[in-house]
């Protein structure tokens, strides 16, 4: 009894985490076509939303990786996968309280490692899996979004340069409704099936299920839900930083930036690599700049970005680790996770209670 109200937490704890994705992220697929004024910031989301939901029902392998690709099920209990999912909240709320796009993906998958590191040592984690699976693909995809992208942007202009620049305008902002769909669309074939992964591995540790068994349609439900419901909320921050800070975009360049990005994500979401959507598209995002002019990137602020990238995953790691530690003082029941639990909600309360009183007293004072 004690370990299914374990396992509710935890299924509770993961859709959480699911929806900070979805708002986290929601800039990766909506914030070139807001910027460009493709479409309006509530069409955007609304439409981000409703394919990221349809994208989860599309690909199951990104899921699978989560669940046995990466970290050993035998070896995993409730309590770390409890903890890894703690370590990727922390980092999704702080980066986006910052207005810093940061990868959910490695977020998560940092999370886990550190609790279960921390738990059972280095046996509990699959190396190559980590290496192949995760770091490579984190180097290679953006590098890639970022050449394509501005390959793509180049013959772009060479194509229309002689045409009316309100009427390309016109023509790429029409282009950015379908590439920027099909992004959202590729979104929930990769972020969403995070979440199942993790969902399902705690069934695993609780007894639910086998590592050969499909994952269960309430759980892809669930998941689909919640992540398209954190994207309808909208990380508008972040929103902000993707459309305007890194580049002043065109609609061609917000074209060949979301094009490219899907196709990257679609293509590693069949290999079931679980790819990090915030990578993809701004590297996708800054080739597109830089294509067009080197001095048209703010580098300072891509220079930002790059160093949540790879703050990303030690950080998670170790706060999913701390929070295994914390816990695990509790013993292996309900107590730990219910205590910690209650305690971030509590501080979440703080946090945002603070910025609404901060806002209004900058109001009254304005």
């Amino acid at each position: 009894m004690e370990n299914d109200l374990v396992l509710w937490i935890v299924v509770a704890t993961a859709l959480a985490f699911d929806f900070t994705n979805g708002f986290h992220d929601t800039a990766n697929a909506v914030a070139t076509s807001i910027s460009t004024r493709a479409m309006a910031p509530r069409v955007a989301v609304t439409i981000a939303a409703g394919l990221n939901f349809v994208g989860a029902f599309l690909s199951l392998a990104v899921a699978a990786t989560i669940a046995s690709g990466i970290v050993d099920a035998d070896l995993i209990t409730l309590q770390i996968v409890f903890a890894g999912l703690v370590g990727a909240i922390a980092w999704n709320l702080l980066t986006w309280y910052f207005g810093l796009p940061s990868s959910s993906s490695h977020a998560l998958i940092g999370g886990v490692v550190g609790a279960a590191f921390a738990a059972e040592g280095p046996k509990a984690v699959y190396g190559d899996g980590l290496i192949e699976k995760v770091m490579i693909p984190a180097l290679v995809a953006p590098v890639l979004a970022m050449v394509a992208a501005g390959s793509a942007i180049l013959v772009a202009y060479r194509i229309v340069g002689r045409q009316h620049p309100g009427v390309v305008a016109r023509g790429f902002r029409l282009g950015q409704i379908v590439s920027g769909s099909l992004f959202s669309l590729a979104h929930g074939t990769n972020d969403a099936q995070k979440t199942m992964g993790i969902i399902f591995l705690a069934l695993i540790a609780n007894g639910n299920a086998s590592a050969g068994d499909d994952v269960p349609n309430w759980v892809i439900v669930s998941a689909a839900t919640a992540i398209a419901l954190g994207t309808y909320v909208g990380g508008w921050r972040i929103i902000r930083t993707m459309g305007s800070r890194i580049i002043k975009m065109d609609p061609a360049q917000g074209f060949a930036a979301q094009g490219v990005g899907a196709a990257v994500i679609l293509s590693a979401s069949h290999v079931g690599f679980p790819l990090s959507t915030t990578h993809v598209i701004s590297g996708g995002i800054i080739g597109a700049g830089a294509a067009k002019r080197i001095s048209a990137v703010r580098w300072g602020v891509a220079g930002n970005i790059v160093v949540a990238w790879v703050l990303t995953l030690p950080a998670a790691a170790v706060v999913g680790a701390v929070t295994y530690g914390v816990t695990s003082v509790f013993g292996d029941g309900a107590a730990g996770p219910v205590v910690v639990s209650v305690a971030l909600v509590g501080l979440l309360a703080w946090i945002f209670g603070r910025r609404a009183a901060t806002g209004r007293t900058l109001t009254a004072e304005g």
